[in-house]
């Protein structure tokens, strides 16, 4: 029997394992390139643009903040939270585009998962959690985490899951199941307590339920549900109730609005140049729920028009993108992650004009934020992902006839 010599590496042949981490980087190359083919690029030019706005914003900020939490055992410098703030968008680009290299299923799965444990996480705030300027809202778990802020994305596309059931069987009660979910996250956010995220929440469950189709009487129905928990959380909620009546009444020169809005102006339509504002360093929070008004004194109110432009911009591109969507969890994700982005972007933007009750609540992708900034970037990852279509296939549009949604009585 014939004896062959041993395998022998040569200048002219591949050893197998060579050949096998060319395959691979092969496939990598080949999975990015379907990526980048089917995302959404003028809505990740979008996000990233935003992001870019918001380091150099929170560079603006940062000494205003530092200098405010400056003790005389303890100076921070004056870059302090823009530096922590480039570290926390580093994280939150890696999670959002790990969630965007999802496909569609994954994605939903994965914030299905996700959801339920930030439910969890939620529920056990009131024993576990600590609180900070009298909120309790935060766990520890060797980093601070805000459930609330996590749950956000994952209470979009769980609402969506829960409402495209109505697809398969018209007859589940898929209203009935998605008002208990957002009642419950609604009754453990207002024990923290935090108005201001229960409004979102609730803004956001209302807009994919009306893209359900249902009843005007049940719509009525719903918004008299609204008011009446608006109503009683004036009457009960002490802190929600100041806001309110100092938005009323148009509050003193004191408070926090009244600060933004006189910041938001002092720089004229130009702005009075990078720090070299001097209002800012009077106001609160103004790496934070003020970032907005900080731009408009050391940018000029020509540069907050261009961030709502862009807010806008962002919201208009997944909309037109959604009138060619025949999926229907697809169309509702998509719709609730884009209204809890744009609703809250706006929430603080009116807030900071003096045209909304002060809420506490951050402007997306701009504001310094540790779990915040992951959780807005992973949302966006997910609504990469869950948008991301093959140019090659013509769709026909989603229509409500479809799923027999638009029938008297749909929803009951």
């Amino acid at each position: 029997m014939a004896s062959y010599p041993p395998f022998v590496p040569s200048a002219g042949r591949t050893s197998p394992e060579a050949a096998q981490a060319a395959r691979r980087a092969r496939n990598h190359r080949s999975e990015f390139a379907i990526w980048w083919r089917e995302i959404d690029r003028v809505l990740l030019v979008l996000v990233l643009t935003l992001m870019a706005i918001g380091a150099v914003a929170v560079a603006a900020s940062s000494p205003a903040s530092a200098r405010r939490l400056s003790t005389s055992a303890v100076r921070l410098d004056d870059l302090h939270f823009f530096y922590i703030h480039l570290r926390w968008q580093v994280l939150g680009l890696i999670a959002m585009f790990g969630a965007s290299m999802l496909p569609r299923e994954r994605a939903r799965q994965a914030g299905i998962l996700l959801g339920a444990a930030m439910l969890i996480a939620l529920m056990l705030v009131p024993v576990i959690g600590y609180s900070v300027n009298g909120a309790k809202r935060w766990i520890n778990l060797g980093f601070s985490l805000q459930p609330s802020e996590a749950l956000k994305p994952c209470f979009a596309i769980g609402i969506a899951w829960i409402l495209s059931w109505r697809a398969r069987d018209p007859k589940i009660p898929v209203i009935a199941i998605s008002s208990g979910l957002m009642g419950m996250v609604g009754l453990f956010l207002m024990m923290q307590p935090d108005f201001g995220s229960s409004v979102l929440f609730a803004g956001v469950w209302f807009v994919m339920v009306l893209m359900c189709g249902i009843p005007v009487k049940r719509i009525a129905a719903l918004a008299g549900a609204g008011m009446a928990a608006v109503v009683l959380a004036y009457m009960f909620y002490e802190n929600g109730r100041h806001r309110i009546d100092a938005f009323l009444g148009g509050g003193t020169a004191f408070d926090q609005v009244d600060l933004a809005q006189k910041t938001i102006l002092a720089g004229g339509w130009t702005g009075t140049g990078l720090w070299l504002g001097t209002r800012k360093l009077g106001l609160p929070e103004a790496h934070t729920d003020y970032i907005f008004s900080v731009i408009g004194e050391e940018f000029g109110l020509l540069a907050c028009a261009v961030i709502v432009a862009l807010y806008l911009a962002l919201v208009l591109r997944v909309m037109l993108r959604l009138l060619e969507e025949e999926d229907l969890f697809t169309t509702l994700a998509a719709a609730g992650l884009t209204a809890q982005l744009g609703g809250q972007a706006f929430i603080n933007i009116l807030v900071n004009l003096q045209l909304f009750p002060s809420k506490g609540m951050t402007l997306p992708l701009i504001s310094y934020g540790g779990s915040s900034t992951i959780a807005l970037c992973l949302g966006v990852g997910f609504l990469i992902a869950i948008t991301r279509r093959n140019p090659f296939l013509k769709r026909e549009g989603f229509s409500l006839r479809q799923v027999g949604l638009q029938k008297p009585g749909a929803g009951k």
